[in-house]
Parts: C-alpha cells; structure tokens; sequence
C-alpha cells in the first residue's frame, strides 16, 4: 500500500486538506451560548460570536497541522488518514510550518478584536491540544475526556466572546455529548483498523468493542437524560419564559439514536464532521431542533 497519493492535487486543495476545513463544524459550539442566551439578534454579541467561531476555527486547524506532522508515519497506516497532504507526503515540514504561521496568526488577530478573556481561553485550549498530542492521546479513557475538553473549551469560548456565563447545563450537556462522540470515535477506529489499529494508536490495545458499546450506551443515556432535566429545570424555564424547550427533547433522541445506528450499522463514527455533513437524516433533525428552539427562545 504506497503511503503516496498518485497524483499531487493542486495548492489549493492541499491548503483545504490540511486544515481539515470540514471539521469547523465543531466550532458550532461557540454559538451555543449565544443561542441559548438569547443574545442571536443582538448586533454586536452576533459580530463577536462569528468572529470568535472563525478564530477557534483557525487555531483548530493549526493543531490538526501540527498533529498531523507528529503522526505522519502512523496516519499512513490508516486507510483514510494516509490521504492527509503531509502524510501522502505533499505537504513539506516548511509549506507546514508557514501554514501553521499564517493559520494561528489569523486566529490571534481576530482573537484580539474579540477580547482578551477570549485569547485565555484559546491559549488554555491550545496548551490541552499540546498536551493531547504527546501525552493525553496514549492514556485510556483519559484520552476521550480531553477530546470532550477540547468541546467545553469552545463553549467556553463562545460564551466569554459574547460576556455571558456558561451555565451548568450548557456545560454537563456538552461534556456528555462529547465524550458519547469521543467514545464512538475509539469504536470506529478499532473496527475499521482492525489487526492494525494498535499500530495506528497504540493506547487502542487497551479498548475492546464490547468496552466501548458499554461506554457509549452509558454516556448517550446521561446525554440524553442530562438534555431532558435541562429542559424541564425551573431554572430554564425561568431563563426563557416558557417551557417550550422540551418540545426540542424528541430531536436530541433522535438525533442520539441516528448517530448510534450510523456507528454500528454503516461504520461511521470515525469522523463526525462527515458524519454531519453526509447524513441527511441528521442534518434535517438538526434544522428542526434550531427551528424549534429560535421559536421557544425568540418568540414571546
């Protein structure tokens, strides 16, 4: 199996590779709070969020360059992550280290128009993300926490940018979600590598799938459970007006249940950005639920 791509794609296709442009879907969670804050049509709180969102996407990418480059000689046993620009062996250690300049540079200077309470929090997600890379991604289970680290870092960010607490229920849903995709990350990658996955990632040799399907079973139901608590809370309902958010609960559980079944039955989970972007099922219930919730939130 050649580690090397036939043929060489174009720059721009490198640069769009490189800095896994379909993974800023993740940084969706920095809008979380401006949504649930009810801050959505308040100009300025608009204006910081998406610059806020673009920054985090930047830095983002310039930690998956980053990783990429340390895990080029095992991503080549990985029959996706071989396709990677440095791993094909397309992007050079120097077009990787200007692409990393340009990208964090990007990210510093919006995070400077947002604020520096913002510029903490991206400073203490990139420290994580270094920690990740050589320690955090070869500890069991560990590992998954940080990758649902990475994703209370974002609503964190998305709260400071707009100068609103993050409140416990924003913060207990997004870590239960994060770490059920975290978990069903491990699956995948096991299922898919097989004999090779431990020489992929070697802290895989201590997950077993009948391990991960209980992690997983464990932290959809706390996920699902910890949404339908919020909904229902005195203290949400206090918050909007009404108590019309648990009209939303059907969406989380089918949602939760659709990404269940595309793990074991189609063998996604590997990559949940292309879970969310191929999957038309998903995508809809997603637009239902933020329909339904401009509507409980927006609507008097």
């Amino acid at each position: 199996m050649s580690a090397v791509e036939p043929h060489r794609p174009s720059l721009p296709v490198l640069v769009f590779r490189a800095l896994r442009v379909s993974q800023w879907t993740k940084n969706g969670a920095l809008l979380a709070p401006l949504l649930f804050a009810r801050r959505a049509t308040v100009q300025q709180s608009l204006a910081h969020a998406l610059a806020a969102t673009v920054a985090f996407s930047l830095l983002a990418s310039g930690v998956y360059v980053f990783n990429d480059w340390i895990d080029r000689e095992k991503d080549r046993l990985h029959p996706e992550k071989r396709k990677r620009p440095i791993a094909a062996g397309h992007l050079s250690f120097g077009g990787a280290t200007v692409l990393l300049v340009l990208v964090w540079s990007g990210a510093a200077a919006l995070g400077a128009y947002v604020g520096l309470p913002f510029i903490e929090v991206m400073a203490g997600y990139l420290a994580l993300q270094v920690a990740y890379s050589w320690v955090l991604k070869r500890l069991v289970i560990l590992d998954v926490m940080a990758i649902a680290m990475g994703f209370i870092f974002r609503v964190v960010a998305g709260a400071v940018a707009i100068d609103v607490r993050v409140s416990n229920w924003l913060f207990l849903c997004t870590l239960l979600l994060a770490i059920f995709l975290g978990f069903a990350k491990r699956w995948a990658e096991i299922s898919s590598l097989e004999d090779a996955a431990v020489a992929h990632r070697t802290n895989l040799a201590d997950y077993s799938l009948a391990m991960l399907d209980q992690m997983m079973s464990i932290s959809a139901a706390s996920t699902i459970l910890a949404y339908c608590l919020y909904t229902v809370s005195m203290e949400t309902i206090e918050h909007v007006g009404n108590d019309r958010l648990k009209f939303t609960v059907p969406c989380v559980i089918y949602a939760v249940f659709r990404y269940l079944f595309l793990v074991h039955k189609r063998g996604a989970g590997g990559a949940p950005e292309k879970v969310l972007l191929g999957d038309r099922a998903l995508q809809a219930t997603i637009g239902v639920f933020l329909a339904i919730a401009a509507w409980v939130l927006y609507v008097p």
